[in-house]
């Protein structure tokens, strides 16, 4: 499991990530908008409230909302290869 390390909310719905083994970059979450939970995010101050989870080390917001990091991970790592 890849482990992130830091995060931060960017323009657009993009969301900057940092993992332990140094990868890091950006990933746009917007498309996810109109899927249940996340059109809390509609609210870009919602958004904005992302943290890392220091016993599970992937990002989270208030109301449980929880992304996978490996699929994150990957998601960077196909970036990097282009």
């Amino acid at each position: 499991m890849h482990r992130i390390t830091a995060c931060k909310a960017e323009e657009d719905y993009k969301l900057w990530l940092r993992f332990e083994d140094g990868l890091e970059g950006s990933v746009f979450l917007g498309n996810l908008l109109e899927i249940g939970a996340f059109k809390l995010w509609r609210d870009v101050r919602e958004f904005e409230k992302v943290s890392v989870d220091p016993e599970s080390a992937t990002v989270t917001w208030e109301g449980g909302i929880r992304l996978d990091p490996d699929i994150l991970y990957h998601d960077l790592a196909a970036k990097a290869e282009r």
